[in-house]
């Protein structure tokens, strides 16, 4: 298995952040091919010492595999989705992919 986290930071504007993630972006993320689960925080995000993170969302999207997800990112769903970043991550969102393991 494979992820693909989204780790959004702060908007300018949490409460429309939040209106367009939930009903725009996440409906359309949730077309990309390959995507077997989709988690996302709730809440306020801490640091492990108990401060604040610099993020005020974090999602977690799995795939089978790395190969699975560089190909969905290159799919037109997945290229519609990267581009509607663009509408609502005012903040700024950092990207990374990481292959994964239960142990």
């Amino acid at each position: 298995m494979a992820k693909l986290y989204a780790m959004y930071k702060h908007p300018t504007d949490a409460a429309a952040f939040n209106r367009y993630y939930y009903g725009v972006h996440a409906p359309l993320a949730k077309k990309i091919p390959g995507l077997q689960t989709y988690e996302v925080t709730r809440g306020a995000i801490a640091s492990a010492g108990g401060g604040s993170a610099p993020y005020h969302l974090i999602a977690s999207l799995s795939f089978p595999s790395v190969a699975a997800i560089n190909a969905a990112l290159v799919s037109p769903q997945g290229q519609a989705a990267a581009a509607d970043l663009g509408n609502f991550a005012t903040g700024g969102v950092d990207l990374y992919i990481a292959d994964t393991e239960m142990i």
